[in-house]
């Protein structure tokens, strides 16, 4: 007997149980690295979608701060908001980007509370269909 086949009866021997075990465990990984790539994709389109509405909420925002009452600041001096006129604004600039949120108003500031609804990459898998995220927004008018 040779030492090559000696040494393949060893190689036989060593390996004779795993039979199908590598296969098995392959599989899994894939699986695995599989459903972390999916959990990535839907965490970058959930991010993209927060910073959307953020976006949106803030210039929603600085556009109804910006609706001044003229008559107040012209006979007093005092710098104050327009509720009327900057919840239209704001109002306005939501339905112009065609998102929907809600806005309110008072002498000092606006809030404005954006809700983004984007669907789902791979979450309709999982029977999930949107993904949906809200952002909230503050202005002021600048007085100095």
């Amino acid at each position: 007997m040779t030492a090559l086949s000696r040494a393949r009866r060893r190689l036989r021997r060593a390996t004779a149980g795993d039979r199908g075990s590598a296969t098995a465990f392959g599989l899994f990984l894939i699986v695995v690295v599989l459903v972390l790539a999916g959990v990535m994709v839907e965490a970058g389109n959930a991010m993209s979608a927060r910073g959307h509405a953020t976006d949106i909420a803030q210039q929603a925002a600085r556009a109804g701060a910006d609706e001044l009452d003229l008559a107040a600041l012209r006979t007093t001096g005092v710098v104050r908001i327009d509720p009327a006129a900057a919840r239209t604004a704001a109002t306005a600039f939501l339905a112009q980007v065609g998102e929907r949120g809600t806005v309110t108003v008072t002498t000092t500031e606006v809030a404005v509370t954006v809700t983004v609804t984007r669907p789902g990459i791979l979450v309709p898998l999982l029977g999930i269909e949107t993904i949906t995220v809200e952002a909230t927004a503050t202005a002021v008018p600048i007085t100095g």
